[in-house]
């Protein structure tokens, strides 16, 4: 048990710090910017424009730490919102991974796989990122022209990534994903251009509801 606590107690103190030091570090390259040029923004400019993003933004990023700390775990959860992309690739990459491993996501054995996982995956996708800068950024223009052979290609690659990752689970629980499905289709029905990060707290909500009920019911 004190092993425990010291391990949660370190991932607390630098995931706090290693959060506050990304923050620091974003809000610096602004900061710098006005001090260069001695040019600040208004007051009023700066409450304009954050009463228009604030409802929006801070609404999901407080649905987002909700849905996804049960999931990915303290460690993960610290590392995935600092080095971003959750939806798309930390947490596939950790749920995979715990799944690979035959542990459940609110375990110690799921914590530390999570974490594992989404280090490595924040570390690959850098590499692959610079990677790709130097490799490919004298072709890419001509990779996704729309008179290019591969422009339809690289429009379908989150539909194709998110396809892929949720055939796999559709149907190992297919009565599950019913009704996340169908409240994913009705909102975007009425919602078209709802973004991603909002749709998708809002199934992960009803599929732990209607798992829930299934599971009362015996169902599943």
């Amino acid at each position: 048990m004190k092993n425990e606590r010291t391990y949660y107690d370190k991932v607390h103190r630098w995931g706090k710090i290693s959060s506050i030091s990304a923050l620091a570090m974003m809000l610096s390259v602004p900061i710098a910017i006005c001090l260069y040029f001695d040019i600040w923004p208004s007051a009023a400019g700066v409450f304009k424009g954050l009463l228009k993003i604030v409802p929006l933004f801070w609404t999901v990023a407080i649905i987002e730490v909700i849905t996804y700390a049960p999931l990915l775990g303290a460690g993960g959860t610290y590392l995935s919102f600092v080095t971003g992309n959750i939806s798309n690739l930390k947490l596939p990459c950790g749920l995979n991974a715990m799944e690979n491993a035959g542990v459940r996501a609110n375990s110690e054995e799921g914590e530390v796989i999570s974490t594992i996982a989404i280090a490595a995956s924040a570390i690959t996708t850098t590499l692959v990122i610079a990677l790709g800068v130097v490799v490919f950024s004298p072709l890419l223009p001509y990779l996704t022209a729309e008179e290019s052979f591969f422009a339809p290609a690289f429009k379908q690659i989150l539909p194709a990534l998110f396809g892929a990752l949720a055939a796999g689970y559709f149907g190992k629980y297919f009565k599950i994903s019913i009704l996340p499905i169908a409240v994913g289709i009705v909102v975007l029905i009425f919602a078209p251009k709802l973004p991603v990060g909002t749709l998708i707290p809002i199934t992960v909500i009803f599929s732990l509801l209607g798992a829930h009920i299934m599971y009362k019911k015996k169902l599943v």
